[in-house]
């Protein structure tokens, strides 16, 4: 069982100005994706949906004569490192599970290697590899995706939402494992 909710760590302050960021939308949907993929993989589905939905929160702006400008960004790149750390921190805050808060932070921190001299391809968890591929799977050429749009409250409904799902997935885990 889930120790804290997504929900609860959406409404987290600190959740809420990095989200603003990043793109709530783009947040809740890799979060939604991690889960699947978890699920059919055999990946911590609890874990998978927190990085998820974490991963992208060490995200900035960067702005050059009041425009976005995505280049730039890319050349500065550090945010799965900013992420990783801001993610633990807000983990351990809410009192998480010091260990699943070391998973989320690491998944969070290997989401990406963009700004690695090197490939993380084949180096990657299996929980790692999945949040990577449930970005990518939301990913849109030069940054759109973190531009979609979501209300507050219609991201507590799907988290709301997804903390079910995981709930029941983790129910039906249990009764497998006892019977099996």
């Amino acid at each position: 069982m889930s120790k804290v909710s997504l929900v609860t760590i959406f409404k987290h302050r600190v959740t809420q100005k990095y989200l603003q960021r990043s793109g709530v939308n783009h947040a809740v949907s890799v979060a939604y994706n991690a889960f699947d993929l978890a699920s059919r993989r055999g990946v911590d589905v609890d874990l998978a949906a927190k990085a998820a939905l974490l991963h992208d929160m060490g995200h900035y702006e960067w702005y050059r004569d009041g425009k976005w400008d995505y280049e730039e960004y890319r050349r500065h790149d550090i945010h799965a490192i900013k992420g990783a750390e801001r993610a633990h921190k807000l983990l351990i805050r809410l009192g998480e599970d010091r260990l699943v808060a070391k998973d989320v932070s690491l998944a969070v921190l290997l989401h990406t290697d963009s700004y690695l001299p090197f490939e993380l391809d084949g180096k990657r968890t299996d929980l790692q590899q999945v949040v990577t591929e449930a970005d990518n799977m939301d990913e849109q050429p030069g940054g759109l995706h973190h531009y979609k749009e979501m209300s507050r409250s219609e991201a507590i409904r799907l988290l709301k939402k997804l903390d079910q799902m995981i709930a029941e997935f983790q129910a039906g885990d249990a009764s497998r494992s006892t019977t099996g």
